[in-house]
């Protein structure tokens, strides 16, 4: 086996499928998607004639207009993003370090935190539009407080925060699990030594497991932000059909709707650079804390 292992060629030929795979599913239709981009309209049979526009889709997208609601959609899954990020996932990591620090029904908390995950966003889109048009009005009333115009959905202040709450709770037990694995993960023989030392609660916390698990912290950070950008499904059903306030939702209705297809392939390469661009960001910034973690212990 070690033999094997040690053949270029060998490992080539075992890796040459999963790159072709890759290649055919994600590679190429990113390349055709750009190459559509750029494009004033995408041919859809034999002899349809389109011309080369280089970035005019993009300019378009950005131009401030009436009918042009892409920047604001961009803005929305920014604060999406900043929801889920300083909301989200320090409410993930609370349950996590509360559950790893070992309570009472332990297991039985974790599943049940997990079970939104593994249901289908369709049914938890269904479930909170039942609970903003029936239990929730019943709350506001039963309080006196005042009911949005036009409802929690069709109020053009609130719709957009009410249609990231289902997400944002779907998803808590998802991030939770993966801190909880990591925190699990750290030696009891470091818990230990820092309890001795006078380590307890948020310092225990703040001090030794948190810094302990960043690369978990960096993998939920990644997935925040690119389901962020990417966000579409649970909207789509709790909005009207033809809703643009997200980049996705956008780039949907201006394809299968206004049939801009170009258009629609310039707003899906700005998605896949969104995300790129704040992937490479997220890891230039643990690369740097890293290295300045690193600085700090060997001056001690």
């Amino acid at each position: 086996m070690k033999r094997v292992l040690s053949n270029k060629w060998s490992i080539a030929v075992f890796v040459l499928p999963t790159v072709l795979f890759f290649t055919y599913i994600v590679i190429i239709p990113i390349v055709k998607t750009l190459v559509y981009s750029l494009l004033n309209e995408i041919p859809a049979k034999v002899g349809d004639q389109s011309h080369f526009v280089g970035l005019e889709n993009f300019i378009t997208m950005f131009t401030p207009g009436r009918r042009n609601s892409f920047p604001g959609a961009v803005g929305n899954s920014l604060l999406y993003a900043a929801v889920s990020v300083f909301i989200q996932l320090p409410f993930s990591m609370f349950i996590a370090l509360l559950l790893a620090g070992g309570v009472r029904g332990e297991s039985a908390y974790r599943n049940i935190y997990f079970v939104p995950v593994v249901i289908s966003s369709v049914v938890v889109s269904l479930l909170w539009q039942r609970i903003y048009k029936g239990l929730l009005p019943q709350v506001f009333e039963h309080f006196g407080w005042a009911i949005p115009q036009n409802g929690f959905l069709g109020n053009k202040t609130t719709k957009i925060w009410f249609s990231f709450i289902p997400s944002l709770w779907q998803y808590v037990g998802y991030h939770m699990l993966l801190m909880y694995g990591a925190l699990k993960s750290i030696s009891t023989d470091v818990i230990e030594a820092a309890t001795v030392d006078g380590a307890s609660g948020a310092k225990l916390a703040f001090r030794i497991q948190i810094p302990m698990i960043k690369p978990m912290l960096k993998v939920c950070l990644s997935f925040s932000l690119i389901g962020s950008f990417k966000l579409f499904d649970t909207p789509w059903i709790l909005l009207e059909r033809a809703n643009k306030d997200l980049p996705a939702l956008s780039m949907y209705v201006e394809m299968f709707s206004n049939h801009k297809y170009s258009y629609a392939s310039a707003q899906a390469m700005f998605i896949v650079v969104e995300c790129l661009v704040f992937t490479v960001l997220l890891n230039v910034l643990f690369r740097e804390r890293k290295e300045n973690l690193g600085k700090e212990l060997s001056g001690r």
